[in-house]
């Protein structure tokens, strides 16, 4: 039976059907990746330019691409089943005109395959221009030092069932959720985060979620756009 409240959040398709197995192993082996085996990269650093293919074009993309003509805030999504990806989904709705006003292009990386990152971004209601980049095998976001979380900053608010992982109490999420036609999908614990690039390919921040609602403040965000265009430069930097 399908929610009458949400739209379909993932294809039925063979891609979907292994992004849920994948997310049931996650589940039962625990996070394996919580902590920085050398520093991930810092304000100041020549940002990770990796090639990702990009799922309204179906092309290929340098993620250098995005900033090449002025600054570039990357959104490195929670897994498409959650439902803070819906809320940040909602928040960036009415955030992104201004970013896009402050001069960025906005552009969104997820865990998903095309056909997953296209039926999720329709049925959030993405921006239309807004660029989808699909990130499957966790390259870019290891490679920006984004790190998975345990129960604790995943599974905060929920029965302690849940938060010990039983198998059987994923095993049965599983499958309400896939009645619901918002499977749960890819990696759980894997946390999201939210990087502003400026044209010299450099990062202006950094924010790495600590747990899933760990939200940023918009105004951070166009901050940080804004000392990337030039816009702004701090009166320090300037002797």
């Amino acid at each position: 039976m399908t929610s009458p409240q949400l739209p379909r959040q993932q294809p039925e398709s063979p891609e979907t059907e292994a992004a849920g197995r994948d997310w049931l192993e996650h589940w039962q082996t625990g996070p394996r990746r919580q902590r920085w085996t050398e520093l991930p990269p810092q304000p100041g650093d020549l940002a990770p330019d990796l090639e990702l293919l990009e799922a309204r074009s179906g092309r290929r993309a340098r993620l250098s691409h995005f900033w090449a003509d002025g600054p570039a805030l990357l959104l490195f999504w929670r897994h498409f089943g959650c439902s803070c990806g819906r809320d940040r989904a909602e928040r960036l709705r009415s955030e992104h005109a201004d970013y896009v006003a402050a001069g960025a292009t906005v552009a969104l990386i997820g865990q998903g395959e095309q056909e997953r990152t296209l039926l999720y971004a329709t049925a959030n209601d993405l921006p239309e221009t807004m660029p989808l980049l699909c990130d499957p095998a966790e390259e870019a976001y290891r490679a920006y030092g984004l790190l998975e979380g345990g129960p604790a900053e995943v599974l905060f608010d929920a029965p302690d069932d849940y938060l010990i992982c039983q198998p059987e109490v994923g095993k049965g999420m599983a499958e309400e959720r896939r009645a619901l036609a918002r499977p749960v999908v890819d990696n759980p614990w894997l946390l999201p985060g939210e990087f502003v690039v400026g044209r010299d390919g450099r990062l202006t921040s950094t924010y790495r979620f600590q747990f899933c609602e760990h939200w940023i403040d918009p105004r951070v965000n166009l901050a940080a756009i804004r000392f990337a265009s030039g816009e702004l430069r701090p009166a320090f930097a300037r002797s």
